[in-house]
């Protein structure tokens, strides 16, 4: 009998060791903890796209497509926290919608993250959710220093803490958008959209996936523009 290929063996060795990890470490829906499942049809629903312009600064929009509550935030920190790659598939179509408000032949690019925060997770998570939303990103923006997290700041405090944080290269010709996953304050995608200013860009508009919910007696105006 002929023996069998070292590709039919590594196969069946992946296998055998994917079986041992789902039955000791089964899947369970990023949203709502449904097991055998990375999310759920119910769960996949409420990423259903709601699109909110609104005024980044005087001179810059953003928009946003998913509320950072509930369901959306789970699967959104199950991706970058969690090392769940698979769950930007679900989250790509949400940031599609948003990317779709913004010019058809702007230049896409991303909020980097730290270098020490890419190599931890091994992926850069807003890159990987623009590639998903089928949109292609140019690396302009580069951080200069390292800064605080920005968890549990003050705004007054996520701006000083991010500013002046980015550099940009000089873009090609033609409108800009940058990408970030969510949107609290805007401190850093407004830190991004002065470098970007700095580096000759002149069409500038923002984009992120979600931004977190307004707060009681919040002066920021917002639009929805796509249901």
């Amino acid at each position: 009998m002929a023996s069998s290929s070292p590709t039919v063996w590594r196969r069946a060795i992946r296998g055998a060791v994917g079986d041992a990890l789902a039955f000791w470490f089964p899947v369970a829906c990023a949203g709502c903890g449904a097991l055998d499942v990375d999310i759920c049809e119910g769960c996949l629903a409420a990423l259903v796209p709601r699109v909110v312009r609104r005024r980044l600064r005087a001179d810059v929009e953003v928009f946003s497509a998913l509320e950072f509550d509930g369901v959306a935030a789970r699967v959104i920190r199950a991706m970058k926290s969690d090392g769940r790659t698979g769950l930007a598939r679900a989250l790509g179509p949400a940031l599609a919608a948003a990317l779709a408000a913004a010019p058809a032949d702007a230049t896409v690019t991303t909020v980097p993250a730290s270098r020490a925060a890419d190599r931890l997770r091994g992926y850069r998570p807003v890159d990987l959710l623009v590639r998903s939303a089928g949109a292609r990103a140019v690396p302009l923006l580069r951080m200069r220093r390292r800064s605080a997290d920005q968890r549990g700041l003050t705004r007054s405090a996520r701006q000083a803490n991010v500013a002046g944080l980015f550099v940009a290269r000089t873009p090609p010709a033609g409108p800009v958008v940058v990408v970030d996953d969510v949107l609290t304050t805007g401190a850093t995608l407004g830190d991004a959209v002065s470098a970007l200013r700095a580096a000759g860009a002149r069409d500038i508009v923002a984009v992120a996936l979600a931004h977190t919910p307004r707060r009681s007696g919040s002066s920021r105006e917002s639009e929805v523009i796509d249901t």
